[in-house]
């Protein structure tokens, strides 16, 4: 007789590698099927790799600057190999980890690549040939792959994505990179704080252009500090190729005129982006609702064929892992007719550039293109003590809360631990919570966490060191 599963999972990222082990604890009988290494890009291309290398970056930079703490160390260097090893390791202990904690739960690991048929099967191509699995249910959590803007040249030899730049053996003098997004500004700090010449061309009017715009103001100071070049709406051109060297034209445009620039290096890098990765998903005949290249899901994440479902990246919206691991949960849930656990409505963005960047809910410029009337507290973070004791760079935490109710609506953060102090207000402002409320629990000093505190203050007027508004 044929082997049944309950779920069949194609893809064992973050979406998918959590899915499986919350169907497996709903007593769900799962597999997931893979074709590369266990946690997707996030663990192996992605999240983990670019922090594990954002750390390595900051730990030099920080020892480079260690007089003013009165640590003084001579000939200091670092040996790029190493921190690749360090890299490499990180990913591998933790893809071994969930590894272990797939087959603690008895979902069983299928190396191949699977393909939806035509009555629902999954199809799986491995090193041995084809075999044929059946579900009553199969959850679709392929992900994305970096994605090439339509400029002539992009597809030239050696013009690298962010795969291929973890591979890259040695630190080079100098980086070409096209995107300001939250791919192009990581790599920028990680090889700025290694001493390489970073251009940055970004479309848009601003780096990270989908956030606050003080945030976005702020950073670009920042990482010219750093030494970094920036061009914002840079629309470049063509990319051409003369010896080694890439010669990216683009076109600047001003507020009154336009100007052509030319920057060049061995190494360009296009972080323009991901698209969703459906190839050979699907066999021939199976036809899925799709939107611009992602597929299309109702709120319980069916697909428009009944019995698949999908989450993540492949589905669109904001590419996170968080996001995908939320939502492959949520979508076991709902097929096991349980009440949703998460708000997947409210999504904190991360970015981990020195200081780091995270933000939730609304911003005021949102808020008020809502016609929400709010009050927005701010508090500038060299007047925390915490950060005037590690000397952190200029940030601040920001805090918006509808007038009326006084109910948190958003919260954007430029400054240390900000990716760690984010959650705080995820969970303020998916149970509604008042500024008045968030002030009744005691903040720990010294500590970052207490600018929150001072922003919440600063809606209310009372801030304790924030000088009296005039």
């Amino acid at each position: 007789m044929e082997e049944m599963y309950d779920l069949l999972i194609i893809g064992a990222g973050p979406g998918g590698y959590v899915a499986a082990i919350k169907a497996a604890k709903l007593g769900m009988k799962t597999a997931v099927i893979e074709n590369r290494e266990t946690g997707g890009t996030c663990l192996n291309r992605g999240c983990v790799p670019a922090k594990a290398m954002l750390h390595a970056a900051k730990l030099y930079q920080e020892v480079l600057s260690g007089e003013k703490f009165g640590i003084i160390s001579k000939d200091v260097s670092y040996d790029y190999s190493k921190v690749m090893s360090y890299k490499d390791e990180t990913s591998e202990g933790l893809r071994l980890g969930v590894e272990q904690l797939l087959k603690g739960n008895k979902v069983d690991r299928i190396h191949g690549t699977g393909t939806v048929t035509k009555d629902g099967s999954v199809r799986v191509t491995t090193e041995d040939g084809e075999i044929l699995l059946k579900g009553k249910r199969v959850l679709l959590a392929t992900g994305s792959k970096p994605s090439f803007p339509p400029i002539e040249g992009i597809r030239l030899p050696g013009v690298m994505t962010s795969d291929e730049l973890f591979q890259l053996d040695h630190v080079p003098e100098s980086l070409i990179i096209i995107g300001g997004g939250v791919i192009g500004v990581e790599f920028a700090t990680v090889f700025a704080s290694f001493g390489t010449r970073v251009m940055v061309l970004e479309a848009e009017e601003r780096l990270l252009p989908g956030l606050d715009k003080e945030i976005s103001q702020n950073l670009k100071l920042i990482l010219k500090k750093k030494g970094v070049d920036i061009y914002t709406k840079a629309f470049v051109q063509k990319i051409e190729k003369e010896g080694p060297e890439f010669i990216c034209t683009f076109l600047e445009k001003g507020k009154n005129k336009e100007t052509v620039g030319v920057v060049k290096s061995p190494y360009l890098l296009s972080a323009a982006g991901r698209i969703p990765n459906t190839e050979g998903l699907m066999e021939e005949g199976v036809s899925l609702e799709m939107n611009r290249g992602r597929i299309v899901v109702k709120e319980n994440f069916e697909t428009s064929m009944p019995g698949v479902f999908a989450i993540g990246d492949v589905i669109g919206g904001i590419q996170l892992a968080h996001a995908a691991s939320s939502q492959g949960i949520c979508a076991v849930e709902a097929m096991n007719g349980e009440e949703l656990s998460i708000d997947l409505s409210v999504i904190p963005s991360c970015v981990y550039t020195d200081p780091e960047i995270a933000c939730v809910g609304m911003t005021e410029e949102e808020a008020r293109e809502k016609e929400i009337e709010v009050v927005v507290g701010k508090f500038l973070t060299h007047g925390n003590c915490k950060s005037s004791v590690t000397k952190e760079e200029r940030g601040f935490v920001k805090v918006v809360a509808d007038k009326e109710t006084g109910v948190l609506l958003g919260a954007q953060m430029m400054c240390a631990r900000a990716t760690d102090m984010i959650g705080e207000m995820g969970t303020a402002i998916s149970n509604k919570l008042t500024v008045r409320q968030l002030l009744k629990a005691m903040r720990a000093h010294p500590t970052y966490n207490e600018s929150v505190a001072e922003a919440l203050e600063d809606c209310l007027g009372g801030a304790i060191h924030v000088l009296p508004r005039r």
